[in-house]
């Protein structure tokens, strides 16, 4: 069957013209990345410095720097310090969590297993975001299953001085920072796993065997050749973790004692409260921040793992 003359002509234009190839594959992903994606900050950025005039509840289009005095206020930085401090947790526990399964399912796991493994992590991801998170508000309840699971085993009182604990606990785990926090790190563990997994696949058994040859005992074998080669798979996951944590507003809405995170203030702030200025400069405490961690990751070789 022989190809059509007009499309083999224009394969020949494409051929002797690689510019235009080029401008052809890129130009819509550029167009979506710059215009909508850059634009949509810059937007943002015009924004932030325009002011909410208080006595009329208008915007204010006159340029401004009140509005960023507004946002480093004590109240806002310590919205924001709770949220950081949230994702680093979160991201370590999963960090803790992820990494011997991820291990278990590169370097020792059959094929079979790995594929149930796999899926196992998988298959949250399938179901609703909010279904999972208002599952965990019944499990968490005073009268859910973990308070039930701790009086079965006769260690009620453990958890009740837990749930003491200041600036941590609460009346119960559905309405204290722990809940909040077993929230997130189950939420967001697949993103941990997966890249971690996909790190300690790359690393030649060889180097493995050759440690093993020298005399190096499993530990530090780990400790000298397997851990520094899964850094950036640790980094690439930490950055879904750390910066979905950062943004999420409604795991801090449903779960814990309402007291507001990043994404949470800023959905008050231009829903509720209708100051749009302030919120557009809310939303660049999370981008710095982010900004500062990706420069970190980025020097790990995390965005070779990607």
């Amino acid at each position: 069957m022989s190809s059509s003359p007009t499309w083999h002509r224009i394969a020949s234009a494409l051929y002797r013209r690689p510019r235009l190839r080029l401008a052809l594959l890129l130009g819509v992903p550029l167009l979506w990345m710059v215009g909508v994606y850059g634009g949509s900050i810059v937007a943002l950025l015009v924004q932030s410095f325009f002011r909410l005039d208080s006595f009329a509840g208008t915007i204010d289009r006159s340029p401004t720097l009140d509005t960023w005095r507004d946002l480093f206020t004590d109240a806002n930085m310590s919205v924001a310090g709770r949220t950081i401090g949230m994702a680093a947790a979160v991201t370590l526990a999963s960090i803790m969590i992820a990494l011997p399964l991820a291990y278990y399912i590169a370097r020792h796991a059959s094929r079979r297993t790995k594929a149930v493994l796999i899926m196992a992590v998988l298959i949250p991801l399938w179901s609703s975001y909010l279904v999972r998170v208002y599952s965990w508000k019944l499990i968490l309840a005073a009268d859910g299953i973990i308070n039930w699971f701790f009086e079965r085993l006769g260690i009620g009182g453990l958890l009740d001085a837990i749930l003491r604990t200041p600036g941590i606990g609460g009346p119960s785990l559905s309405v204290s920072y722990i809940g909040q926090f077993l929230v997130f790190v189950y939420i967001w563990l697949p993103y941990m796993v997966l890249p971690i997994q996909a790190a300690l696949e790359r690393v030649p058994r060889s180097f493995v065997e050759a440690s093993a040859d020298l005399g190096a005992h499993p530990p530090t074998t780990f400790r000298k050749v397997v851990w520094p080669l899964a850094i950036p798979g640790v980094a690439a996951g930490s950055i879904f973790t750390f910066s979905l944590t950062l943004g999420d507003y409604i795991i801090p809405t449903v779960i814990g004692d309402s007291s507001p995170f990043i994404g949470l203030a800023i959905y008050s702030y231009q829903g509720v409260a209708g100051n749009l200025p302030l919120a557009a400069a809310f939303a660049f405490v999370p981008i710095a921040v982010m900004g500062l961690y990706l420069f970190g990751a980025k020097r790990l070789g995390a965005f070779e793992a990607l």
